[in-house]
This record gives C-alpha cells, sequence and structure tokens, in this order.
C-alpha cells in the first residue's frame, strides 16, 4: 500500500471513528511523511488534548511547529513534553526534548 493510500484509508478511518485518538495520531505522522504539516499539527493538537500522551506526540508537535517556523509554539510544546516525559517515566526522552529546546 502507497503513502496516498495510506492516507485515504486513515482519513476515512478518522471520519468514522472520530474520538478514536490514536487514530488520529497516526493520521498525524501520515501527513508529517507527506508534508502537510499544518495538517499533522491539526491532528496532534485534537490528539493531545483529549490523550496523556508519554511525550512522543508532543516532540513531533514541536518539531512540526519548528518546521512552519513557530518556534515559542515549538518551545511550549517541547516544555509539556518535557513535563509528559518525566510524569510517565522517560527521563532519556526528557533530555532529548531539553536539548531541542536549547537549540531553539
Amino acid at each position: 500500500m502507497g503513502t496516498a493510500d495510506r492516507l485515504s484509508v486513515l482519513e476515512r478511518m478518522v471520519s468514522d471513528r472520530p474520538d478514536d485518538f490514536r487514530l488520529r495520531f497516526g493520521l498525524a505522522l501520515e501527513y508529517l511523511n507527506v508534508g502537510r504539516t499544518e495538517d499533522a499539527v491539526s491532528e496532534l493538537r485534537l490528539y493531545l488534548n483529549r490523550t496523556d500522551d508519554e511525550g512522543n506526540g508532543w516532540g513531533r508537535l514541536g518539531s512540526a511547529l519548528l518546521e512552519l517556523g513557530r518556534d515559542s509554539e515549538a518551545r511550549e510544546a517541547y516544555e509539556k513534553g518535557i513535563a509528559s516525559a518525566l510524569r510517565h517515566g522517560h527521563p532519556t526522552m526528557a533530555d532529548e526534548f531539553t536539548a531541542l529546546l536549547q537549540d531553539i
């Protein structure tokens, strides 16, 4: 299955099950893969507003926002990612986000 097919399938699945936030996360990742960064940011925000992410989603959001030149929003995402990663016992992820913050 090609990227366009995966994207189409995921969009249909999310349309059918809009409250399945794992699907939304998957759709966001596919949007990132095809360069639809703004769409990915929208899906990641929906996902993060409704789930207790362990940090990965915040990191993806931070990276996408940096790509769009929205540095202050990226900083906020990484800060939330650090807190979330530490809360869930992922200190290495928190360290990675801290290093990324220093480069913004």
